[in-house]
């Protein structure tokens, strides 16, 4: 059997997209609404009640619209924010293949699009970057979203289903697990967060950062995302017989972190902190670090438009007046910390990144981690990342950074200048991922 048209071996997964208390839709082809048969087309609107959904004057507990011809269906959902809670936010209308489904969650219209794992993995190439990087760097982003995906969605169904046999109509997800961990000393002098993939209830992952960017078919433009793709369907990134939670980020500032930096007390073998630089032939003439680039034909491969908009990201430096940070820790932390007198760096991973942070004012001093936790407090939306150090200035502070994102795993900017250097997948993912193999499952 051809492994790259075998479509019924492949897993199908739930992707949650958005959730409002209404929702316009648009199936741009024929569909047919399983719960009452009848064909469908066109523009809708569904409304959530208290426990139901209320469209086409018909009161039902879920809807689930299926393509009637499989190959060319999409639909096309308005106002989906991208970018919760960061500083590139906004709404846009998305087109997705596949079925759409639409629950009540708890008095919202939640959607959800389903559709084989591989048709996933080629918007998700797509919309972490532009479909224009080179097939190296694709085919290494594609090994490494399908790892992580399995990997979640196997930790998930362990001691239940297996992946494989996961299909549009098997049964929700009803896991009940905390999407972060919170220790606090007796006397809350210590608030520390880290922030992983929860096992969402509704659907597999969602359609945002928090899991992967997926944008369904609104940004793929270009086959060689679609080619990278196929040409490693069903390839993962393995350790010891597991297959690898396969982290990324956009920019690690020059070293790479560990994974108990950020999340869980726990190290993997395959993600460790080390320089982003192969010293051979191919990598003379490179900067201190692959990701240390401002070459925007590069850059241009691995930010879309949005991102685009975020040019200071290997170094880079925010200013607060005292006034400014006081108003700032108290809204994002609910705390009154009076005037803060100083912000000390209590602990560090290997890559530099800040760990736990001091916080201490004219009320109270209180100890804030990990890295996400820290970004969210010092920042409108997030900082870049807590690889910075703290400079006191006359009236205020300034933080002097590095990199954007948690900066474990793949980083996708070096990784971009590895493919234009003319590294192969299999080098690039060594490069990020030591220790760990590519096998086909």
């Amino acid at each position: 059997m051809n492994r790259h048209s075998a479509e019924n071996a492949q897993p199908v997964i739930k992707v949650g997209i958005v959730s409002a208390t209404s929702l316009r839709f648009c199936l741009n082809a024929e569909y047919i609404c399983r719960q009452n048969g009848m064909s469908v087309q066109g523009e809708s609107e569904v409304v959530a009640t208290d426990t139901a959904l209320r469209w086409n004057g018909e009161i039902r507990h879920e809807l689930l619209f299926d393509p009637k011809e499989a190959a060319d269906a999409s639909f096309s959902l308005y106002d989906v924010t991208i970018g919760v809670n960061f500083h590139w936010e906004r709404k846009e209308k998305q087109t997705f293949r596949g079925s759409l489904l639409l629950l009540n969650d708890d008095g919202k219209v939640c959607a959800i699009n389903i559709l084989p794992l591989e048709e996933y993995l080629k918007s998700v190439i797509s919309s972490e970057m532009s479909s224009t990087a080179s097939l190296q760097f694709l085919k290494a982003h594609a090994v490494i979203s399908r790892s992580w995906l399995m990997a979640q969605i196997q930790k998930s169904s362990r001691g239940a289903k297996s992946l494989r046999g996961l299909s549009s109509s098997s049964s929700l997800s009803s896991s009940s697990s905390s999407p972060l961990v919170e220790r606090l000393g007796g006397d809350c002098s210590f608030r520390v967060k880290w922030y992983d993939r929860e096992d969402h209830r509704l659907f597999d992952v969602c359609a945002d950062d928090h899991c992967q960017r997926y944008q369904g078919i609104t940004k793929i433009s270009n086959p060689t995302a679609v080619e990278a793709v196929n040409q490693t369907c069903g390839e993962v990134l393995m350790y010891d017989d597991e297959i690898c939670d396969a982290r990324f980020s956009k920019c690690c500032g020059g070293v790479l972190e560990e994974f108990a930096s950020c999340w869980g007390d726990e190290n993997k073998p395959y993600l460790v902190s080390k320089p982003d630089i192969i010293f051979d032939e191919r990598s003379r003439g490179i900067n201190e670090a692959f990701c240390n680039t401002s070459d925007p034909a590069i850059l241009s491969q691995v930010l879309n438009d949005f991102d685009q908009e975020t040019t200071d990201f290997y170094r880079w430096n925010v200013e607060y007046t005292g006034q400014q940070l006081d108003e700032l820790v108290m809204q994002k932390s609910g705390i009154d910390f009076g005037h803060i007198l100083s912000l000390t760096p209590v602990k560090r991973g290997p890559s530099g990144r800040i760990i736990l942070l001091e916080i201490q004012g004219t009320k109270q001093t209180v100890t804030v981690g990990k890295e996400l936790e820290i970004r969210r407090w010092l920042s409108p939306s997030h900082l870049y990342s807590s690889a910075f150090e703290v400079i006191r200035l006359k009236d205020g502070f300034r933080l002097e950074g590095r990199g954007w994102g948690h900066g474990v795993g793949l980083c996708q900017i070096g990784a971009a200048v590895m493919g234009s250097l003319g590294y192969d997948y299999n080098e690039i993912l060594s490069h990020y991922y030591p220790n760990a193999e590519i096998k086909d499952i």
